[in-house]
């Protein structure tokens, strides 16, 4: 793909939000290999093949870049959710769809390496990609509240439900993946993601204690 690639209105907004993803991947993986700190916008885009200024028309800078990941999940996890029949319950709904991209990776259905887990620890525990997370988290949070709204028929800036719900979704996956991260041993995302939605949606029942 370049920078010259010309193509009808519904194809080159396909094409641009697939060449937002490949830079948004490009920066991570470059921060996995060598180190957020030693990674600049010139080796993102000469690892996608673009122009600097075209990587400015997407993102401000390599922080905003990796996290754009998270907000694109919660970006299609909003529109899969519109495309649910209406009468699925809504939290089967939101686990199908928020599940859908790491369901969809096959490195998020096995354990991963130590190796890789390691290096991508370290780069999201970057303070400054930490701080672009937590505005990442907003955008997220916006796009399956408003969602979550329509589906219910309630009004997202007056009603706590919709806000609630989507914030309860993303601090399971947010919880999820800080485990994934440092597991020992190493457990896969994917199913680490659904029990944490069934947790939710049982009402997050007390444990049983054994007694002795």
């Amino acid at each position: 793909m370049t920078d010259h690639d010309e193509a009808p209105p519904g194809l080159r907004e396909t094409k641009k939000q697939a060449l937002r993803g490949e830079l948004s991947l490009a920066a991570l993986r470059l921060a996995k290999e060598r180190g957020l700190e030693n990674v600049r916008t010139e080796d993102i885009v000469a690892a996608v093949g673009v122009s600097r200024r075209t990587f400015s028309n997407y993102f401000a800078n390599k922080y905003e870049a990796i996290v754009d990941r998270h907000v694109e999940r919660a970006q299609l996890a909003a529109a899969r959710i519109r495309q649910l029949p209406p009468d699925q319950p809504l939290w089967e709904g939101l686990t199908a769809a928020m599940l859908e991209p790491y369901e969809a990776s096959s490195d998020s259905l096995a354990a991963p390496p130590a190796e890789y887990r390691e290096s991508l620890r370290l780069v999201l525990d970057d303070p400054m990609l930490r701080a672009e997370i937590v505005k990442g988290s907003f955008a997220a949070a916006n796009a399956l509240t408003a969602v979550i709204a329509e589906r219910t028929g309630m009004d997202p800036d007056r009603d706590l439900y919709p806000a609630l719900v989507a914030s309860v979704a993303l601090a399971a996956q947010t919880t999820v993946i800080d485990r994934w991260l440092r597991a020992d041993p190493p457990e896969a995302l994917a199913p680490l993601l659904r029990d944490a939605m069934a947790q939710v949606a049982a009402g997050l029942p007390e444990p049983h204690k054994e007694s002795k």
